[in-house]
């Protein structure tokens, strides 16, 4: 873990109300929200969550 990720943002912010996960970068709505404030480690751990439910991280940044 180093250095400031990109956020996983893809443009494409649409909440799909089952799942209740963007449909363009998978995240919560509370993790969109916290991503702007967010210290560098707990921003890997949103990825490693990303991760976990199978979504691609490598998108651009914000």
């Amino acid at each position: 873990m180093s250095g400031e990720p990109v956020s996983p943002c893809t443009g494409t912010c649409t909440l799909d109300p089952l799942p209740r996960l963007c449909r363009g970068c998978a995240r919560t709505i509370e993790e969109i929200m916290a991503w702007p404030t967010a210290k560098a480690a707990e921003k890997h751990a949103i990825l490693a969550r990303l991760a976990e439910r199978g979504q691609s991280v490598s998108v651009r940044s914000k």
